[in-house]
């Protein structure tokens, strides 16, 4: 069973149309299988035209809050790629082998 979680790693912002207003988020999913971990990092952007409801402040925002900005789309893929890197360690995958060809000489 994998746990994951997910993280802000950076937010920019601009200083309209309020203060310290958020249009970028970097963020990071990590899964732990037990034995391995993996992450990948994603972003969103937002859009002033998008804002529902009030602007809260900068200061007042909590990693939760931002989280849920994230659209589940979002987490959901970066879930499956980290499970599939996670996959990867715990199974290596099998690659071709270059063999010489029954007719060459050695």
């Amino acid at each position: 069973m994998t746990t994951f979680t997910t993280t802000i790693q950076s937010m920019y912002t601009l200083q309209q149309p309020d203060q310290d207003y958020v249009v970028n988020v970097l963020y990071e999913v990590t899964g732990v299988d037990g034995t391995n971990t993996a992450s990948i990092g994603g972003n969103t952007t937002f859009n002033s035209a998008d804002q529902e409801g009030p602007v809260t402040p900068y200061a007042s925002l909590t990693e939760a809050q931002v989280i849920g900005w994230i659209p589940e789309s979002a987490i959901t893929s970066a879930q499956a790629c980290v499970q599939g890197q996670l996959d990867s360690l715990a199974n290596p995958p099998v690659s071709p082998a270059n063999t010489a060809l029954p007719w060459s000489q050695p």
